[in-house]
């Protein structure tokens, strides 16, 4: 089972991934994160009682016009057949311009009232389990410090 901190100048949020659910996407998600890939990038997205979204590299510039726009140079496939395909509190999902399209821009939800319609639309991955009140405090802009990765055997 692995999971995940993510931690942030706010706090950090602890995170257990949904792999049997999402596979591909939980291993892309971990494979940048050890990477380094996370580290600096800001959440360019907040949206109260909605969600909030980081992961585009081009966020590490405040200034750059394309900060929300960019990704790892790749892209992945929506897993969206598992059960636990439901946006709500916590739940981290694969930010996506269409179907088959996200690499690695991700959002974490504020809460389930404003989320049903990204139901099996967009891959949730992973949901948090410790640090909820973090989502709550993240402005936008606030930068991702690091993303770590546990891998703990069974």
């Amino acid at each position: 089972m692995r999971t995940a901190e993510i931690i942030t100048a706010k706090g950090t949020m602890k995170v257990s991934f949904f792999e049997e659910d999402a596979p591909g996407t939980v291993g892309n998600f971990v494979k940048l994160a050890k990477d380094g890939y996370y580290d600096g990038l800001a959440f360019h997205r907040v949206i109260p009682d909605f969600v909030i979204q980081g992961g585009c590299p081009y966020s590490r510039n405040p200034e750059d016009p394309r900060t929300g726009t960019g990704g790892p140079g790749y892209t992945i496939n929506c897993e969206l057949t598992g059960y636990n395909q439901y946006h709500d509190r916590g739940v981290l999902s694969m930010a996506h311009a269409g179907r088959n399209t996200g690499g690695s821009q991700f959002f974490i939800c504020h809460s389930r009232k404003n989320t049903s319609h990204l139901d099996r639309q967009h891959t949730c991955f992973g949901k948090v389990f410790d640090g909820l009140e973090v989502i709550d405090l993240i402005a936008q802009g606030d930068k991702i410090e690091k993303i770590v990765i546990h891998e703990e055997k069974d």
